[in-house]
């Protein structure tokens, strides 16, 4: 299933066509090199003084099942019902303090941010679907995969093939198969000062 954005303007295929489904295909894995692509993506994101203050764990169902088993334990039960057929789960974390002065980084969740919709877009480019996640427990994911405090865990992102709409029941599907929608650009962007639309 195809789900463009519709946008006011024209804008890359590649930010049109990138969406977060739910219907994972668990017949079809993910290559390593293909997780490793998805890494140098991030790795390449903008990042205050350079920082790269992200740091992702990997849990490949195919490399390493107990990791990947861990992962989705730490799910909601309503991610879980969908994210059990994708064979990537990532868990994101972004570490708060500067890597050169120990001094605190206010920008450490927006740069990891910038360098996960990275990882967003060049699993579209791969044919593959992301989808980003806050319904886990964060405390659990902690202890399990023992991330030192200074670190902010932020999000869990699973990773696959997109399957058949049909493999999707009842809330799960009527979700997937919703239209796409956004505010417009008039609520959002301002042109010089607060709520003077730039269209």
């Amino acid at each position: 299933m195809q789900k463009p954005a519709i946008t006011q303007q024209p804008i890359h295929e590649l930010i049109a066509n990138r969406w977060s489904g739910r219907a994972y295909d668990a017949s079809k894995p993910v290559t390593k090199d293909q997780v490793v692509s998805l890494l140098e993506a991030a790795r390449w994101a903008p990042s205050c003084f350079g920082d790269q203050p992200w740091r992702y764990v990997v849990c490949h169902k195919s490399e390493n099942p107990q990791a990947w088993q861990a992962a989705y334990d730490c799910l909601v039960p309503g991610n879980q019902s969908w994210a059990v057929n994708a064979p990537v789960l990532l868990l994101i974390c972004a570490d708060t303090l500067f890597s050169h002065n120990d001094k605190s980084n206010k920008w450490a969740a927006y740069d990891t941010g910038a360098a996960t919709e990275n990882v967003c877009l060049q699993a579209t480019a791969l044919g593959l679907m992301a989808h980003q996640m806050g319904g886990f427990d964060a405390d659990k994911a902690r202890a399990t995969f023992k991330v030192p405090e200074r670190y902010q865990i932020l999000a869990m992102v699973a990773v696959g093939y997109q399957a058949a709409v049909e493999s999707l029941t009842g809330e799960t599907k009527e979700r997937e198969i919703a239209a796409r929608s956004r505010k417009p650009l008039n609520e959002l962007f301002f042109n010089g000062q607060w709520d003077q639309s730039i269209v």
